[in-house]
C-alpha cells in the first residue's frame, strides 16, 4: 500500500486535487474532461491514481452521474483555499511580465455578447496577442469561481456585493414596435393603452407579465401586458417586433440597430421602461486581491469602446 500512495508525488498532487475539484462541480467526467480541455479518459486515470494515493474512494460513480464521496469532498474542501492561493501566486509571478498574457474566461447575455462585445474583441488581441479569450454566451447567471470564470458582462441594477465589479457604460430600456405594426394597431399614447396590445416579453420563470414605467416628471404605472410571444432572449423579442408581431420590451443594445435603420421605432417616448433590465453594464469578477494584467486590460479596453458608443 506505501508504495501505491506514492504514485501521485507531491509535485504533481495539485494537479491531480485540481482535477477532483472540476470534476465533483460538474458531476460527469465528460463534462470536467471538457472544462480541463483533456480526454475523459485522462480524468478518469488521474482520478484512479489519486485514489490509489488517499488508500479510500474518492468518487462514486452511477449510471448517469458522479459525485465525490465524504473524503474526496473533505479533501476538496481542505485544499480549495490554497490551490486558490497557489493559482494567485502564479498568475501574479506571469505577470511580472512586459504583457498581458494567458487566458481569460468570459461569461455574457447571448444577444449583448453577439451585438456587443464580440465586435470589440479582435483589436484587443490584435493589440495582446499573447491573450486568449474564451467566450461563454448563455443568459444563465453562472457561479464564477466555481465554474472557473475570470469574468462576467452583466446588465444589472446592482452587481453581487460578494464580487468586484466595474462600471463599463449606462443602458436603458426601451419599448418599440415596427412602423407597420403601430399603423395597424394604432400608436399607444399612455400606458394604460398597452393593454390592447400584444406586448412582447421577456420570460421570467414565476413573473405576472407586467411592465413598468416612469414618466419624465417621476409618475410611475405599472400596466399588465399579454401577446403571442414571450422569450428570454432580447434578440428574439426584437426580430419578432420587426416581423410586426407586437410591442416589445429591449436593453438598448438589443434594439440600436433595428431603430437606426427605421425597422422600429421608440413608443412611448416619454415613459422609461424600469424593473426589467439594468441601468448600468458590468464587469463582474470573483474577488481576489490580486487581478491578472490581461484581466485588467479587456476590462479597460471594453470600457473604453463602450462609453464612446455601442459598436456598430
Amino acid at each position: 500500500m506505501a508504495d501505491a500512495r506514492r504514485d501521485v508525488r507531491v509535485e504533481s498532487l495539485w494537479g491531480h486535487l485540481h482535477w477532483l475539484g472540476v470534476l465533483g462541480l460538474h458531476g460527469s467526467y465528460t463534462a470536467a474532461a471538457r472544462r480541463l480541455g483533456v480526454s475523459k479518459a485522462a480524468v478518469s486515470q488521474r482520478m484512479a491514481e489519486l485514489e490509489r494515493a488517499a488508500g479510500v474512494p474518492l468518487v462514486s460513480r452511477t449510471t448517469r452521474s458522479v459525485r465525490l464521496t465524504e473524503a474526496g469532498q473533505r479533501l476538496v474542501d481542505g485544499t480549495g483555499s490554497a490551490y486558490a492561493q497557489i493559482a494567485a501566486a502564479f498568475a501574479g509571478i506571469q505577470d511580472l511580465a512586459s504583457a498581458p498574457q494567458g487566458r481569460v474566461r468570459v461569461t455574457a447575455p447571448v444577444a449583448l455578447a453577439r451585438q456587443q462585445i464580440m465586435p470589440l474583441l479582435p483589436d484587443f488581441l490584435r493589440e495582446h496577442p499573447q491573450v486568449r479569450i474564451e467566450l461563454d454566451l448563455s443568459d444563465r447567471l453562472v457561479a464564477l469561481a466555481p465554474e472557473g470564470f475570470d469574468l462576467a458582462i452583466r446588465h444589472t441594477h446592482a452587481p453581487p456585493e460578494t464580487h468586484v465589479a466595474w462600471t463599463l457604460c449606462a443602458t436603458r430600456s426601451l419599448l418599440v414596435a415596427s412602423a407597420g405594426y403601430l399603423q395597424e394597431r394604432g400608436v399607444p399614447a399612455v400606458p394604460g393603452d398597452l393593454v390592447r396590445h400584444d406586448c412582447l416579453h421577456y420570460l421570467r420563470p414565476g413573473d405576472t407579465p407586467a411592465w413598468q414605467l416612469q414618466h419624465a416628471d417621476g409618475r410611475k404605472q405599472t400596466v399588465p401586458v399579454a401577446g403571442c410571444l414571450a422569450a428570454g432572449n432580447s434578440e428574439i423579442l426584437r426580430e419578432a417586433a420587426i416581423a410586426g408581431l407586437g410591442i416589445a420590451l429591449l436593453p438598448d443594445f438589443s434594439a440600436q440597430g433595428a431603430l437606426r435603420d427605421g425597422r422600429l421605432r421608440v413608443v412611448l417616448p416619454d415613459w422609461q421602461p424600469v424593473g426589467s433590465f439594468g441601468g448600468q453594464l458590468y464587469a463582474i469578477r470573483p474577488y481576489s486581491p490580486h487581478v491578472p494584467r490581461a484581466v485588467q486590460a479587456l476590462v479597460a479596453h471594453l470600457r473604453e469602446r463602450l462609453r464612446a458608443g455601442f459598436a456598430p
